[in-house]
């Protein structure tokens, strides 16, 4: 059962993946300008994740008498922490995403598991291997070249000041990204919650996005977004109709992203979640060729080729690693056998000679 899990949620968080970005840029593509706005659409569906949770309470009742939430008080306030770390990356990716490219964002963001690598070795103890360090630095040179070669797939109209801070923002996003997961990894070992049971995976998802959503009400009142929502729906370039389903497109496929990566966080690892993320990079690039017409220049090119490189190493690392240590579990249970088979009986008891008179 676990295993089927972790593919459920590997397809939800491939399908928002992918989803996401390109409905986010299409908003600010068409002539939607709130950040703050597009940013609320990134945790303002979490009423859906009711659907799934009532049916998860439902089937556990069937088995036993099942509690009606099995989130713990240590879990609910390590959930809103996260929810407000997600709130502030939802800003700086939206930010992101509206002054970039989809392709450049895309290869920027990239770098989550090179940040994500080094948080999990400081928070749960993950190990660093040759291969995680070969893709940490594989991935940090990807960076690197899209930098320096910054701005020459500048959007028309846009200055060289707003690429540059959506450039910084996106690299900030990847960095709070890659702390993020591990938190949440930290927080189910610290809760010792034993086995992780679905409706877990989605109440904890549940208070994060509210909390995230809370947070981005309170930057749209601040940037007065509620007053003009609907003037920018009467002059999208898609229409009313266009523009209300992008809105709700967005908040679906942004549900379907955090509660994959939450559940293969949950029964895999937060390092198995990001590298998924990065595993689907070409596919993200070719959407965003294909429905946006972006240039693929060379340093994208480049780039693509060192993530690509340094996700294949770090996969390489674990299963070679997982191989070894299913060795040493194989071999230690042998000798263990050995010893128990080797060992004299300890109910055997010697009885005295006896002594003829």
């Amino acid at each position: 059962m676990r295993t089927v899990l972790l593919l459920f949620n590997a397809v939800l968080l491939a399908v928002g993946n992918c989803g996401n970005p390109l409905l986010t840029r299409l908003y600010f593509l068409r002539g939607g300008k709130r950040v703050w706005f597009s940013t609320w659409q990134q945790t303002a569906a979490w009423p859906v994740i009711c659907v799934p949770l009532a049916a998860s309470y439902l089937h556990r009742r069937r088995r036993q008498n099942a509690e009606v939430f099995l989130i713990t008080p240590f879990l609910v306030a390590s959930a809103a922490a996260a929810g407000l770390l997600m709130g502030l990356n939802n800003y700086l990716y939206t930010y992101g995403v509206a002054k970039l490219p989809v392709s450049t964002s895309s290869l920027i963001l990239s770098s989550q598991l090179a940040f994500t690598a080094v948080f999990a070795y400081f928070l749960v103890r993950q190990k660093f291997t040759p291969f995680t360090v070969n893709a940490v630095v594989l991935l940090t040179l990807a960076a690197v070249v899209l930098g320096a070669r910054a701005g020459n797939d500048r959007p028309k109209g846009e200055s060289n000041k707003d690429y540059a801070l959506g450039f910084l923002l996106t690299v900030g996003s990847a960095a709070l990204y890659g702390l993020l997961m591990p938190v949440i990894e930290l927080s189910y070992n610290k809760g010792k919650t034993g086995m992780i049971e679905y409706g877990l995976v989605l109440e904890f998802q549940m208070v994060m996005s509210l909390v995230a959503t809370l947070f981005c009400t309170v930057g749209m009142l601040i940037n007065h977004d509620f007053q003009v929502l609907s003037r920018e729906a009467r002059e999208f370039e898609l229409g009313i109709t266009n523009y209300y389903l992008t809105v709700v497109g967005n908040g679906l496929f942004s549900q379907f992203f955090f509660v994959g990566a939450l559940g293969v966080t949950s029964y895999g690892s937060s390092l198995l979640s990001v590298l998924i993320v990065a595993v689907l990079l070409p596919a993200t690039e070719l959407l965003a060729v294909i429905f946006y017409h972006e240039k693929f220049a060379a340093e994208k090119g480049i780039s693509l080729f060192l993530s690509l490189w340094g996700f294949i190493s770090y996969f390489y690392g674990e299963v070679k690693s997982n191989r070894e240590n299913k060795e040493k579990k194989r071999i230690m249970k042998e000798l263990q056998e050995t010893e128990m088979m080797g060992s004299p009986s300890t109910n055997a008891v010697s009885s005295p000679p006896q002594v003829g008179v």
